[in-house]
């Protein structure tokens, strides 16, 4: 799946960010975890091997594009995780909203203007203790430029801002690629 995301110019989490991910899934014993935006797998399998390992569960894989699911469902079920999948193809926030709750992890990885409305999606589905995890939150360092004023940079500096100040959630951001921000609902 590396490879092919070399090969393809591909954005994949990569294998620091994954092994993260599946740390700190395994840490909190996930049972349920639901990622938006899910490419062709490759995070996917690292929440699937924690899942897995954990005891079983189900992960719901969710993209927009037939073909990626395809490539997800082919991948994964390679990886001997497959039977652990739901999958869904359709936009990320509307799939959240219509799958019952609650989750141990949600992941999001969506395009990034529209970090803001994910938070008011996930915060009903997300059981206390759980986690929220957001990709990209350093966006390529972006965020730091006060002249950027497109919309996924405010994205990304809203839904910092707005969970910063959420007395129901702690959150810290680990420097893994380009930022994941772990915030976890009190």
């Amino acid at each position: 799946m590396e490879e092919y995301a070399r090969e393809h110019s591909f954005p994949i989490i990569g294998p620091a960010a994954g092994q993260f991910l599946y740390m700190i899934t395994r840490a909190v014993n996930a049972k349920r975890v639901f990622e938006m935006g899910s490419g062709y797998g490759y995070s996917t399998y690292w929440f699937a091997r924690a899942v897995q390992e954990n005891g079983g569960g189900e992960v719901h894989h969710v993209v927009w594009d037939d073909k990626l699911s395809h490539q997800a469902r082919e991948h994964l079920a390679r990886l001997n995780v497959g039977m652990l999948i739901k999958y869904h193809v359709k936009e990320a926030i509307a799939a959240l909203n219509e799958t019952h709750g609650p989750f141990d992890v949600i992941f999001c990885d969506i395009d990034k203007h529209a970090y803001p409305d994910a938070l008011q999606a996930v915060e009903p589905k997300l059981r206390s203790g759980g986690l929220f995890i957001i990709d990209n939150m350093l966006w390529s360092g972006r965020i730091f430029d006060r002249l950027e004023r497109d919309p996924n940079t405010k994205g990304v500096r809203t839904l910092t801002t707005v969970l910063r100040n959420r007395p129901d959630f702690v959150m810290s951001l680990v420097p893994i690629r380009d930022g994941v921000m772990v915030a976890m609902k009190k």
